[in-house]
C-alpha cells in the first residue's frame, strides 16, 4: 500500500501517502496455537545430516521405482550464491531468504544447502504461527550446540510475536544462521509499500514488521523455469521421475512438473466446468483456496468448507453443473494424484483441510468479497483480523478491511487508528480520516504525520502542513522529506525543494528522483534532468519513463522517445 507526491507529464501533483494494512493490539493466546513446547527439548532437534527434506516442506514427488520419496537433487544455477550467503549467516549471524513461486524448488535448495554447510547443526524448526519471542534465549541457554532456525513459508511467522525485527536481531546477536522460504506472492504483497516507510518511528502493525524483516534478509531469487544449464545436469540424472520431467514439462519448472502442480490446476478447472464431473468437489476446492487467498490461515474444518462451498457452487452455476453429492466431492478432492499430492491437503486433525498451494498461487479470479466477510467471521484474534485486513486491502475490499481494523483501532494502538484512517481517506472520508491521523500522530506514528500533512497540504492548511512534514522528515521519513519538497516547490523555494529532493534521491527514493529531474528540466538542466530521468525509468519510477520521453522530444530525439511513451502506455502508473 504505497503511494507518494509524484510527477505526470512534467507537473506535480497531491497524491495521499499509502502505508501497509495490519493490526495493531494482538489480544492473547490464539485459540489452539501452538505453544513453547518446541523449545524445551533441543535434544530432539534434528540434526542436519540426518533430516528429511519432505520433514523440512520439500513438496512430493511421485515415489520411485526404488521406493524413494524424493529424486535425487539437481543442482539449481543459484546453489552458489545460496550456499555462500548461509555460509555467511553461519559465521555471523543473519536471516537468508529463498523466494520464488510455488514448487520452484526453494525448500528442496535451501535444505540441501544447511544438510552440506552446516551436518552438524541442530534444526529448529517452530510450527506454523509459533510464537518466536522466547526462542533466542533458548538457543542462548544451549550453550556450545551450534543451530540453525529453519522457517519455511516465512509469511507464517512474521508479525507481533513472531519473527519481529527484535527477535531477529536477536539471533543476529547470537550468530544464529535463519533459512527461510517465502512464495513470490507473499512476498511482495510483504514488500509492498515498503519505500519511505518506518525510517523513523517503530512499525507495529502486522504488514508493517514484516516488511522490516524482509528488509534485513539476504534475498535469493529462484525461478520456477529452469536454465538450460539447469536442464542439462537433470539430463545428466537417470531418475526416471526427472526424466520424465525433462521430457513433459513443457512451459512448466522441472520442479513443478514433479510436484504435480499443473496436473492439479488442470483438473481443477475441468471439474469446475458444466457436466465436468465434479462441480462440487471442484467448489470445496475453491472455498479451501479463496479462504486462504483472503487471509484466513489453514487448515479448515470440514464445517467450513461445505459452509463456503456451497455460496461458490451457486456463483458457478449452481444446479446446472449437475454436481455430485458431497462425500462424493471431498472423495475426489482429497485424491491424491500421481501418488504425490491432492487438491485439498488433510491436516494431521482428521476432518480439517488446506488448498495445496500451487492453487493458491495459480487462482487468478478475484477474492469475493462475501469469503472475505466469512473469512473474518472465522478469524480467532486480532493477528488474524490483521492479515485479513491486509490482504482484504490488496485486493480492494476498503469495506471488508474497515470492518477488520475498525475494533483494533478502537483498542487505541497507534497503527490501527493509522490504517483505520488510511482506509477513510481513500474511500473518499477525508473528514473523518483526519481526527484519526492526529490520534495517531500524537502518539508518534510518522506515517500518520505524513498523512495527515497531506490532507491539510490538499485542503489549503499549508503552514500546517509544512511543519507537520518536517517532524517526519526530521524522523528520517522519506515520502515526508519528498512531500515537504513539493509543497516549498509550489509556493516558490525551489533551491530548498532542489536540497530535499537530492537528500531523498540520494537515499533511493524514485518519486523524488522524478521530482528532481522535473525541477532540473524546467531550470534548464537538460543534462542532469535526462540522467535523473533515465535512472528513474530503468528502476521503473512511476512516471519517469514518461517524462524522460516528454525531455527526448524537446531535444529533437522523436523515435526514442516514441519508443519510450509506447511503454509508458504499456504500464501506466498505479
Amino acid at each position: 500500500m504505497t503511494g507518494d507526491n509524484h510527477i505526470s507529464g512534467g507537473e506535480q501533483r497531491d497524491v495521499i501517502q499509502a502505508q501497509s494494512i495490519g493490526s495493531v493490539t494482538f489480544g492473547g493466546e490464539r485459540a489452539g496455537a501452538p505453544q513453547q513446547r518446541y523449545l524445551q527439548d533441543p535434544d530432539r532437534w534434528p540434526v542436519a545430516r540426518d533430516w528429511d527434506a519432505l520433514a523440512a516442506g520439500a513438496h512430493r514427488a511421485r515415489p520411485g521405482e526404488d521406493g524413494s520419496k524424493l529424486p535425487p537433487y539437481v543442482a539449481r544455477d543459484v546453489d552458489a550464491e545460496l550456499r555462500e550467503r548461509i555460509q555467511e549467516a553461519a559465521e555471523d549471524g543473519g536471516l537468508v531468504l529463498v523466494v520464488g513461486d510455488s514448487t520452484a524448488g526453494k525448500t528442496r535448495a535451501a535444505f540441501e544447502a544447511v544438510r552440506v554447510l552446516l551436518p552438524g547443526f541442530r534444526v529448529l524448526a517452530p510450527p506454523a504461527g509459533a510464537k518466536l519471542r522466547p526462542a533466542p534465549e533458548a538457543l542462548e541457554r544451549c550453550g556450545d550446540l551450534r543451530c540453525v532456525v529453519w522457517l519455511d513459508d516465512l509469511e507464517q511467522y512474521l508479525g507481533p510475536e513472531g519473527l519481529e525485527p527484535e527477535v531477529l536481531a536477536e539471533f543476529v546477536r547470537l550468530r544464529v544462521p535463519v533459512v527461510a522460504t517465502m512464495r513470490l506472492k507473499p512476498y511482495e504483497t510483504f514488500s509492498a509499500g515498503e519505500e519511505g516507510t518506518d525510517v523513523g518511528g517503530v512499525a507495529q502493525s502486522w504488514a508493517e514488521l514484516g516488511a522490516r524483516v524482509l528488509r534485513m534478509a539476504e534475498v535469493v531469487d529462484l525461478d520456477r523455469l529452469w536454465s538450460e544449464g539447469e536442464l542439462s545436469r537433470a539430463k545428466e540424472c537417470d531418475d526416471s521421475r526427472i526424466a520424465d520431467a525433462v521430457v513433459h514439462h513443457g512451459t512448466y519448472g522441472i520442479a513443478e512438473y514433479m510436484a504435480a502442480g499443473p496436473v492439479l490446476r488442470r483438473e481443477w478447472r475441468r471439474a469446475r466446468r458444466a457436466c465436468g464431473g465434479h462441480a462440487r468437489g471442484a467448489a470445496l476446492v475453491t472455498a479451501a483456496v479463496d479462504l486462504s487467498r483472503a487471509g484466513l490461515r489453514g487448515p479448515y474444518s470440514r464445517g467450513l468448507l461445505v459452509e463456503v462451498h456451497e455460496r461458490c457452487l451457486a456463483d458457478a452455476g449452481g444446479a446446472v453443473l449437475r454436481p455430485e453429492g458431497i462425500e462424493e466431492a471431498f472423495v475426489w478432492a482429497s485424491r491424491v494424484r500421481l501418488g504425490v499430492t491432492s487438491p485439498l491437503v488433510p491436516a494431521a486433525e482428521e476432518g480439517w483441510w488446506a488448498a495445496f498451494d500451487y492453487l493458491v498461487d495459480g487462482a487468478e479470479a478475484a477474492v469475493p468479497d462475501w469469503v472475505r466477510e466469512v473469512a473474518l467471521a472465522h478469524a480467532g484474534d486480532d493477528a488474524a483480523r490483521g492479515v485479513i485486513a491486509t490482504s482484504a486491502y490488496h485486493g480492494g475490499a476498503l469495506q471488508v478491511a474497515e470492518a477488520a481494523v475498525r475494533p483494533l483501532a478502537e483498542k487505541g494502538g497507534k497503527a490501527a487508528t493509522f490504517n483505520l484512517a488510511l482506509l477513510l481517506t481513500e474511500s473518499g472520508r477525508a473528514e473523518e480520516a483526519e481526527p484519526l491521523y492526529r490520534q495517531a500522530h500524537n502518539k508518534g506514528h510518522p506515517d500518520a504525520t505524513n498523512n495527515l500533512a497531506n490532507l491539510l497540504a490538499k485542503s489549503g492548511r499549508a503552514e500546517e502542513a509544512e511543519a507537520l512534514y518536517r517532524q517526519a522528515h526530521n524522523k528520517g521519513h522519506l515520502n515526508a522529506t519528498n512531500n515537504l519538497a513539493v509543497l516549498l516547490n509550489e509556493s516558490g523555494r525551489a533551491e530548498e525543494a532542489e536540497a530535499l529532493y537530492r537528500q531523498a534521491h540520494n537515499k533511493g527514493h524514485l518519486n523524488a528522483t522524478n521530482n528532481l529531474a522535473v525541477l532540473l528540466y524546467k531550470s534548464g538542466r537538460v543534462e542532469e534532468a535526462e540522467s535523473l530521468y533515465r535512472q528513474a525509468h530503468e528502476r521503473g519510477g512511476p512516471n519517469a519513463t514518461l517524462n524522460l520521453a516528454i525531455l527526448l522530444d524537446s531535444t529533437g530525439r522523436v523515435e526514442e522517445a516514441e519508443a519510450l511513451r509506447r511503454q509508458a502506455a504499456d504500464n501506466p502508473p498505479d
